[in-house]
C-alpha cells in the first residue's frame, strides 16, 4: 500500500482538494494524518474530496467522535486527537468505498480502549528478542532499523484503528541507550550473525543462549549507526507513532543481560548489587531519553530463578525498574507513564504488596488464550484472576497468535466474539496480539515476492483490519467487510470470497481447540508439529491421548471412547463433531474456489489469498480424516474389530493425499524449509514421510497399547 509522507510536511495549500478537507487546530499531527487519507481515498476513487472540517471538540468519551452534516459538509468533532483522527478516517473509508451518503451522523466511541500489537523486537545480534533464532527474525534485522518500515507499519496500525505498540526484546538497553555510569554497554552498529551460525545452533526455550559470544565470529554489520543515532532513530519511530495515535512500549524479561555481559562487572551468573545499579539507570535513562515512551512492561519469568541478590523477583524489580522510573518522573512528575506488570509466573499478592509506591500508572498483563488466539472465542484461563482485578486495578490481555504465520485469514464472526467476550472495562483496559514464533516484520516466507517485500501487516491486511476494527466498534456490520473486499477484489464475487475466506479461516480454530498444545513449542496447527522436544509430529496415535482445550466442551478421543462403548451419549462435542465441521467447512471452500479461480488472473494478491484458503482446506480435510482414523484406531484398540483398523488405513490413506495436496500448493508458493524459534525447523514435504508413517502404525496396531479412559497428559488449565 501507497504511504503517505512525512506529518510534518504535509501542507493544507494542496489546490482545491486541500480546501475541501480543513483541521483545527492546523498543527495537529492525527488530525492532519486523517485530512490526508480523506484526500488519498478521494484520488484513488477518482473524485473530488468532500468538505469536511476535522476538529477536537465536542462531549464524546476518550477516543470517540461525533460526525453531522451540515450546509458546509462534514464535520468530525473527536473528543481527543485520536478521535478526530478515527472520525476522518471514517469518512476516508466511506469515500474509497462510495458510501459517503449513507455515514450516518451521531457519535461513535471504542468498545475496547487500548487495542495494540506485540511485537518481537529482533534490535541486533547482541540484543534478541525472544524470537531470534529464527528465519525471520534474522531477515527482519535490517527493517527494523528502517523509517520506510516503520512509516508502512504505523500507517496500516493507524488505519485499522491499533493505538498501542509494544516492542519486546529480552534486553533492549544496550541499543536504545547511553547510561553514564555504564559507558560502555551502549553498542554501536547493528550485527547480525553468519545465517549458519544460527542454523546449527541449539537454543534453549527461556532465552538464556539467544546471545552467545562465539555468534560475534564473522557477523555482518547491516547498519553502521552510533548510541546517539541509534536514540535519534528511535525517537522518530516514537514520533511517527505519536502522530498517528499511536502509545509504544518497551516490553522486557527483565533479568538478561544480553548486550552487557563482561562490562563494568557484570555478570548474570553473580546477579548482585552491581546488576540492581545497572537495570536501575538503565530504566531511568530509557525513559528520561524518550519522552513519547507510554511506559514499560515487566516480565517476573524468565531467567529468574532463585535469588537476585538475595531478594525475590519483586523485590529485584521493584528495586530496578520500578525504582527506575520513580528516579526518572522526579523532574517530570506531571508526565503520563505506564508500568504494565504481566501476570506471568508470579502472584498477584507479591505484585500488589512490592508495587503500592510506583508514581505512575500501574496495570497487570495476562495471556488470555496462552498462545492460541485462534481457538475459542472465550478462553477460560483468565476466569482465575478476575476477583484480583477491578477497584482501579486493570490488566492488558495478550492475545497470542502462534497459529497462523503463513496464511491470510479472515472470519469477521469469529473475531467479533472474541473481542465481546473480553471481560468488561473495569477488569481489562484492552490488548495486545501477536507471536512469539515468528516476527510480523516484512513476510519472507512467500516466494517470487515484489520487491521491496511486503510488511506482513500489509499482506495479512484483511486479519489486522477485523480485529482493529472491531476492537473499536464490533458493531461494524458483516456487509461492511464484504464492501470493502468488493473494492479490494472488484474482478471477482465479494459475496463468494467472503464464504470461502470464512469457512477457511475456521479450520486452525477447530483442530486447535481438539488437539490443544496450550504454548507455542506445542502445537503449529499450519504443519501439525510442536518442538521435537515435546512430541515433535503429532502421531495418530498421540490424538487419541489428546486432552482438548480447558473451556472447549470438546471430549478427548478416550472419554469419546469409554462413553460410545459403554452406551451413553457423550457429554460434549465429540472428535466426530470436530471432523464433521473441519470438512464442512473444506468443502465450503473448495465449492467456493472455482468460479473464483476465473477472476484472479490480473491479480496476484488474488490468486496468493485464493491459494491460502486452499492450504485451508486441504489442512482441514487432512485433520478431519486423521481424527476419525484416530476414533476407529481407538475403538479398534479396545475391541480388537478388525473392520476398525481397516477403516483407520483407509483414512489415514486418504490423510496422505491430502497432505501431499497441502505440501506441493505450500512449495510452489512459500519457502519449503524455514526455521521458527520454538517449534524449530518445519518443512512439509519432508513431513510427508511422518504422515506415511501413521499407516504403517495402524496396520501394525496391537489392541490394548493405549489402556484407560484418560489422556496420557492432562491440559493444563492455568495460563502459566
Amino acid at each position: 500500500m501507497n504511504t503517505i509522507p512525512c506529518l510534518a510536511a504535509i501542507s493544507l495549500a494542496v489546490g482545491t482538494l486541500a480546501a475541501a478537507v480543513t483541521v483545527h487546530p492546523p498543527n495537529s499531527a492525527p488530525l492532519q494524518f486523517a485530512a490526508e487519507e480523506i484526500r488519498r481515498a478521494a484520488r484513488q476513487a477518482g473524485v473530488p474530496a468532500p468538505e469536511v472540517r476535522i476538529e477536537i471538540g465536542g462531549g464524546q468519551p476518550a477516543q470517540g467522535f461525533h460526525l453531522d452534516r451540515d450546509e458546509a459538509g462534514l464535520r468530525v468533532a473527536g473528543a481527543d486527537a485520536r478521535g478526530a483522527l478515527y472520525g476522518g478516517l471514517e469518512v476516508a473509508e466511506a469515500v474509497r468505498l462510495g458510501t459517503l451518503a449513507d455515514l450516518k451522523p451521531g457519535g461513535r466511541r471504542p468498545f475496547i480502549e487500548e487495542r495494540g500489537i506485540k511485537f518481537n523486537l529482533p534490535l541486533d545480534l547482541r540484543t534478541p528478542s525472544y524470537s531470534d533464532s529464527s528465519d525471520a527474525a534474522q531477515e527482519n534485522i535490517p527493517e527494523m532499523w528502517s523509517l520506510d518500515f516503520w512509516r508502512t507499519f504505523l500507517d496500516e496500525m493507524a488505519r485499522h484503528r491499533y493505538n498501542a505498540l509494544t516492542l519486546w526484546n529480552l534486553h533492549p538497553f544496550p541499543s536504545i541507550v547511553k547510561v553514564p555510569e555504564y559507558p560502555e554497554v551502549a553498542l554501536t552498529d547493528v550485527l547480525r550473525a553468519r545465517r549458519e551460525v544460527i542454523h546449527q545452533s541449539q537454543f534453549d526455550h527461556m532465552g538464556r543462549n539467544m546471545f552467545r559470544p562465539e555468534f560475534l565470529n564473522g557477523a555482518e554489520a547491516v547498519k553502521r549507526l552510533s548510541i546517539g543515532e541509534k536514540i535519534a532513530f528511535w525517537r522518530q519511530v516514537m514520533q511517527m507513532a505519536a502522530d498517528r495515535g499511536i502509545e509504544v512500549y518497551w516490553f522486557t524479561w527483565n533479568a538478561f543481560l544480553h548486550g552487557a555481559e563482561g562490562k563494568h562487572g557484570l555478570s548474570r551468573a553473580n546477579p548482585d548489587e552491581n546488576m540492581i545499579r545497572y537495570f536501575r539507570a538503565s530504566v531511568r535513562e530509557t525513559v528520561k531519553t524518550y519522552p513519547l515512551l507510554a511506559g514499560i512492561g515487566i516480565t517476573a519469568g524468565e531467567f529468574m530463578e532463585g535469588k537476585l541478590a538475595g531478594r525475590d523477583k519483586e523485590t529485584w524489580l521493584w528495586e530496578t525498574y520500578g525504582e527506575g522510573v520513580r528516579d526518572a518522573l522526579k523532574e517530570t512528575p506531571q508526565r503520563p507513564f505506564r508500568l504494565i506488570h504481566r501476570f506471568h509466573q508470579t502472584k498477584a499478592s507479591d505484585i500488589r504488596r512490592q508495587w503500592r509506591d510506583l508514581p505512575c500508572r500501574f496495570e497487570l498483563s495476562y495471556k488470555y488464550a496462552v498462545a492460541h488466539m485462534y481457538s475459542i472465542t472465550n478462553p477460560p484461563f483468565i476466569k482465575e484472576v478476575l476477583g484480583e482485578l477491578g477497584n482501579g486495578l486493570r490488566s492488558w490481555l495478550t492475545v497470542r497468535n502462534d497459529d497462523i504465520y503463513s496464511f491470510r485469514w479472515g472470519d469477521p464472526e469469529f473475531a467479533r466474539n472474541f473481542i465481546k467476550s473480553m471481560p468488561p472495562a473495569d477488569k481489562v483496559c484492552g490488548f495486545y496480539m501477536g507471536p512469539d514464533g515468528y516476527i510480523w516484520g516484512r513476510d519472507f516466507l512467500a516466494k517470487n515476492a515484489d520487491h521491496p517485500r511486503p510488511t506482513v501487516i500489509e499482506k495479512q491486511w484483511y486479519s489486522f483490519m477485523l480485529w482493529g476494527r472491531l476492537a473499536y466498534d464490533p458493531a461494524i456490520p458483516d456487509a461492511h467487510f464484504r464492501r470493502v473486499l468488493a473494492m479490494r477484489f472488484p474482478q471477482t464475487d465479494a459475496k463468494r470470497l467472503d464464504e470461502a475466506w470464512r469457512a477457511g479461516s475456521r479450520i486452525f480454530p477447530l483442530i486447535t481447540r481438539f488437539v490443544w498444545g496450550r504454548i507455542d513449542l506445542h502445537w503449529l496447527p499450519e504443519a501439525n508439529l510442536s518442538d521435537s522436544r515435546y512430541r515433535g509430529f503429532y502421531t495418530v496415535g498421540e490424538y487419541i491421548e489428546r486432552d482438548p482445550m480447558p473451556g472447549s466442551g470438546v471430549l478427548g478421543i478416550k472419554a469419546w471412547r469409554r462413553a460410545k462403548l459403554d452406551g451413553q451419549t457423550p457429554a460434549g462435542i465429540t472428535p466426530l463433531e470436530i471432523a464433521s465441521q473441519l470438512s464442512v467447512n473444506a468443502a465450503t471452500v473448495r465449492r467456493e474456489l472455482p468460479a473464483l479461480r476465473t477472476s484472479q488472473a490480473g491479480s496476484a494478491e488474488l490468486a496468493a489469498t485464493l491459494d491460502d484458503l486452499e492450504m485451508f482446506a486441504q489442512l482441514g480435510d487432512y485433520y478431519a480424516a486423521k481424527i476419525r482414523a484416530a476414533c476407529d484406531l481407538a475403538l479398534f484398540d479396545t475391541t480388537g474389530e478388525e473392520n476398525l483398523r481397516q477403516n483407520a488405513v483407509r483414512l489415514l490413506e486418504q490423510a496422505l493425499v491430502h497432505w501431499q495436496d497441502y505440501a506441493r500448493c505450500y512449495a510452489a508458493r512459500y519457502q519449503e524449509r524455514v526455521l521458527y524459534n520454538r517449534v524449530g525447523w518445519v518443512d512439509r514435504t519432508a513431513l510427508t514421510e511422518n504422515v506415511r508413517s501413521d499407516i504403517a502404525t495402524a496396520k501394525s496396531w496391537k489392541p490394548g497399547s493405549i489402556p484407560g479412559d484418560r489422556p496420557k497428559h492432562p491440559a493444563n488449565t492455568k495460563a502459566d
